[in-house]
């Protein structure tokens, strides 16, 4: 059974939610103490988290940065927010994808499925182990974790699908529509920024890595991975 952790200060949608979610089989838990987010989030050990922006003492920001120092679960936003720099900080501070409030719970129950599923189901490898390697540069595509020569970076799941999808066509053109078909095909929606936000920090992994100029933008059509680069 997979465990979401709901992170709302609203208690009439938390249990809204939580009805709703129990519908189908999820385990739930909303958060008790807003000071004690993280500690409740360790005990629980949720496979995704929903997420509101507005929270008592620290943000839904805040707290997205405190959950991905402990784990790359999917994280969705939920918010009354939706301006497109609300989102782009979401996915900037770690987040998987953004709901827009009021929202349809079918919608949202797809996103949820779609990221479970991504992260540890039918799209998630079924436990084979798999890597890429393009000049030095190494995915593991398992474990998340994104390395060249010693030094090793972190990913999200959807930076992760990224560069997988980058790496086996190294030195060719992967084109926008073929990013968000690999990523989000079965999804009712995603803006065309979120792709544009996704890219910048895959870039700012592979700066971590030393790696400068590694992925190319081909304006208007889409993006390539170099297969030789200079160092950051």
């Amino acid at each position: 059974m997979f465990k979401i952790f709901i992170i709302e200060d609203d208690r009439g949608l938390v249990t809204l939610l939580q009805d709703y979610l129990h519908k189908f089989g999820y385990e739930t838990q909303a958060v008790r103490d807003f000071e004690a987010v993280r500690t409740e989030f360790e005990q629980f050990a949720p496979h995704l988290v929903l997420l509101d922006v507005n929270l008592p003492k620290f943000d839904g920001y805040y707290w997205c940065r405190q959950i991905r120092g402990l784990s790359t679960c999917p994280i969705l936003f939920i918010s009354a927010r939706d301006g497109k720099m609300d989102q782009v900080m979401a996915l900037e501070n770690g987040a998987d994808d953004y709901i827009t409030k009021p929202f349809d719970y079918e919608i949202a129950l797809a996103k949820i499925k779609s990221h479970l599923r991504r992260a540890y189901g039918s799209y998630a490898g079924g436990g084979t182990e798999r890597s890429l390697t393009v000049s030095g540069l190494m995915l593991d595509v398992e474990r998340l974790v994104l390395s060249r020569g010693s030094a090793k970076i972190d990913l999200s799941h959807t930076e992760a699908k990224i560069l997988d999808e980058l790496m086996q066509k190294a030195g060719t053109l992967v084109t926008r529509d073929r990013l968000l078909e690999k990523i989000w095909d079965d999804q009712a929606f995603v803006d065309d920024n979120t792709l544009n936000v996704y890219v910048t920090r895959v870039r700012k992994k592979l700066s971590a890595l030393d790696i400068a100029d590694g992925l190319q933008t081909v304006r208007g059509q889409g993006y390539r991975l170099c297969e030789n680069w200079e160092e950051a």
